[in-house]
Protein backbone atom coordinates (compact mmCIF):
# COMPACT_ATOMS: atom_id res chain seq x y z
CA UNK A 1 0.00 0.00 0.00
CA UNK A 2 1.41 3.11 -1.43
CA UNK A 3 0.80 6.07 1.72
CA UNK A 4 1.52 9.54 1.05
CA UNK A 5 1.19 12.82 3.95
CA UNK A 6 0.02 15.95 2.91
CA UNK A 7 1.34 18.42 5.19
CA UNK A 8 0.51 21.85 6.37
CA UNK A 9 -1.16 24.56 8.24
CA UNK A 10 -4.39 24.42 6.44
CA UNK A 11 -5.27 27.45 8.34
CA UNK A 12 -7.81 27.67 6.66
CA UNK A 13 -7.79 24.90 3.90
CA UNK A 14 -8.63 26.05 0.93
CA UNK A 15 -10.25 25.18 -2.77
CA UNK A 16 -6.17 25.00 -4.39
CA UNK A 17 -5.58 22.57 -0.72
CA UNK A 18 -8.99 20.19 -1.86
CA UNK A 19 -7.69 19.85 -5.86
CA UNK A 20 -4.12 18.70 -4.55
CA UNK A 21 -5.52 16.08 -1.92
CA UNK A 22 -8.24 15.08 -4.75
CA UNK A 23 -5.25 14.51 -7.37
CA UNK A 24 -2.99 12.57 -4.58
CA UNK A 25 -6.03 10.10 -3.70
CA UNK A 26 -5.90 9.03 -7.44
CA UNK A 27 -1.93 8.71 -7.12
CA UNK A 28 -1.67 7.20 -3.82
CA UNK A 29 -3.72 4.36 -1.88
CA UNK A 30 -3.35 5.84 1.33
CA UNK A 31 -3.21 10.01 1.67
CA UNK A 32 -2.84 11.46 5.52
CA UNK A 33 -4.17 14.73 5.28
CA UNK A 34 -1.15 15.98 8.38
CA UNK A 35 -2.48 18.92 10.05
CA UNK A 36 0.60 21.14 11.94
CA UNK A 37 -0.29 21.46 15.31
CA UNK A 38 3.02 23.95 15.69
CA UNK A 39 2.78 26.78 13.14
CA UNK A 40 4.76 30.21 12.91
CA UNK A 41 1.93 32.07 11.40
CA UNK A 42 -0.62 33.97 12.67
CA UNK A 43 -3.33 31.77 12.19
CA UNK A 44 -7.49 32.03 12.68
CA UNK A 45 -8.60 28.42 13.84
CA UNK A 46 -6.63 25.91 16.42
CA UNK A 47 -5.21 22.78 15.05
CA UNK A 48 -8.44 21.18 16.89
CA UNK A 49 -10.82 23.18 14.74
CA UNK A 50 -8.58 23.36 11.71
CA UNK A 51 -8.62 19.33 11.94
CA UNK A 52 -12.26 18.84 12.15
CA UNK A 53 -12.86 21.34 9.40
CA UNK A 54 -10.44 19.16 6.95
CA UNK A 55 -12.40 16.05 8.34
CA UNK A 56 -15.76 18.01 6.97
CA UNK A 57 -14.18 18.83 4.03
CA UNK A 58 -12.49 15.24 2.92
CA UNK A 59 -15.32 13.01 4.15
CA UNK A 60 -16.47 10.27 2.19
CA UNK A 61 -12.63 10.84 -0.40
CA UNK A 62 -11.68 7.24 -0.16
CA UNK A 63 -8.53 6.54 1.37
CA UNK A 64 -8.05 10.16 3.00
CA UNK A 65 -7.96 11.04 6.29
CA UNK A 66 -6.57 13.64 8.35
CA UNK A 67 -4.32 13.95 11.09
CA UNK A 68 -2.77 16.20 13.63
CA UNK A 69 0.77 16.36 14.14
CA UNK A 70 3.88 17.96 16.07
CA UNK A 71 6.94 17.82 15.61
CA UNK A 72 9.07 16.65 12.76
CA UNK A 73 6.97 15.80 9.40
CA UNK A 74 9.48 13.52 8.31
CA UNK A 75 9.55 11.90 11.64
CA UNK A 76 5.39 11.90 11.51
CA UNK A 77 5.85 10.57 7.51
CA UNK A 78 7.91 7.65 9.09
CA UNK A 79 5.57 7.33 11.83
CA UNK A 80 2.45 6.53 9.55
CA UNK A 81 4.90 4.14 7.51
CA UNK A 82 4.30 6.55 4.46
CA UNK A 83 7.08 6.80 1.90
CA UNK A 84 5.29 9.96 0.20
CA UNK A 85 5.23 13.87 1.27
CA UNK A 86 3.19 15.58 -1.24
CA UNK A 87 3.23 19.43 -1.05
CA UNK A 88 1.11 21.97 -3.42
CA UNK A 89 3.35 24.42 -5.55
CA UNK A 90 1.78 27.22 -7.11
CA UNK A 91 5.30 29.34 -7.63
CA UNK A 92 8.69 29.56 -8.68
CA UNK A 93 9.11 31.08 -5.00
CA UNK A 94 7.09 28.22 -3.64
CA UNK A 95 9.18 25.66 -5.08
CA UNK A 96 12.28 27.61 -3.58
CA UNK A 97 11.22 27.15 -0.12
CA UNK A 98 10.01 23.75 -0.39
CA UNK A 99 13.14 22.32 -2.29
CA UNK A 100 14.76 23.35 1.07
CA UNK A 101 12.42 21.49 3.41
CA UNK A 102 12.23 18.26 0.62
CA UNK A 103 16.24 17.79 0.71
CA UNK A 104 15.72 18.13 5.08
CA UNK A 105 13.04 15.18 5.11
CA UNK A 106 14.73 13.26 2.63
CA UNK A 107 18.21 13.57 5.02
CA UNK A 108 15.59 13.11 8.34
CA UNK A 109 13.60 10.47 7.23
CA UNK A 110 14.28 9.18 4.39
CA UNK A 111 11.13 10.00 2.46
CA UNK A 112 10.75 11.20 -1.16
CA UNK A 113 8.43 14.47 -1.96
CA UNK A 114 6.22 14.93 -5.06
CA UNK A 115 5.36 18.00 -6.06
CA UNK A 116 1.67 18.70 -7.29
CA UNK A 117 1.06 22.02 -9.10
CA UNK A 118 -2.86 22.95 -8.21
CA UNK A 119 -5.16 23.68 -10.95
CA UNK A 120 -4.88 27.13 -12.52
CA UNK A 121 -8.03 28.12 -10.86
CA UNK A 122 -6.67 27.81 -7.77
CA UNK A 123 -2.77 29.06 -8.28
CA UNK A 124 -3.09 32.14 -6.64
CA UNK A 125 -5.02 31.19 -3.58
CA UNK A 126 -3.20 31.27 -0.21
CA UNK A 127 -4.59 30.86 3.31
CA UNK A 128 -2.57 33.97 4.07
CA UNK A 129 -4.56 36.13 1.69
CA UNK A 130 -7.96 34.14 2.54
CA UNK A 131 -7.15 35.41 6.53
CA UNK A 132 -6.29 38.50 5.55
CA UNK A 133 -9.30 39.18 3.43
CA UNK A 134 -11.40 37.88 6.27
CA UNK A 135 -9.87 39.50 9.12
CA UNK A 136 -10.93 43.02 7.18
CA UNK A 137 -14.73 41.84 6.75
CA UNK A 138 -14.31 40.56 2.97
CA UNK A 139 -15.87 37.57 2.02
CA UNK A 140 -13.53 34.90 0.52
CA UNK A 141 -16.20 31.61 0.36
CA UNK A 142 -15.62 31.55 -3.10
CA UNK A 143 -12.11 30.48 -2.24
CA UNK A 144 -12.73 27.78 0.31
CA UNK A 145 -14.55 24.68 0.80
CA UNK A 146 -18.56 25.23 2.22
CA UNK A 147 -17.57 23.93 5.36
CA UNK A 148 -14.56 26.76 6.05
CA UNK A 149 -16.75 29.08 4.34
CA UNK A 150 -19.70 28.73 7.47
CA UNK A 151 -16.38 28.37 10.06
CA UNK A 152 -14.96 31.84 8.54
CA UNK A 153 -18.49 33.30 8.27
CA UNK A 154 -19.37 32.28 11.87
CA UNK A 155 -16.17 33.62 13.46
CA UNK A 156 -16.50 35.91 16.55
CA UNK A 157 -14.70 39.79 15.41
CA UNK A 158 -14.95 38.76 11.93
CA UNK A 159 -13.74 42.01 10.40
CA UNK A 160 -12.33 43.54 12.91
CA UNK A 161 -7.87 43.36 12.46
CA UNK A 162 -6.12 42.65 15.54
CA UNK A 163 -4.47 44.93 17.31
CA UNK A 164 -0.42 44.44 17.38
CA UNK A 165 2.03 45.48 19.61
Amino acid sequence: MRTAIYPGSFDPAHNGHLDVILRASHLFDRVVVAVARETHKDGLFSAQERTAMLREVVRGLRGVEVQAYAGLTAAFARALGAQVIVKGLRSVEDFAHEARQMLMNRHLGDVDTVFLMPSPLFAQVSSTLIREVTRLGGDASAFVPAPVARRLAARPGRGRTRRKG
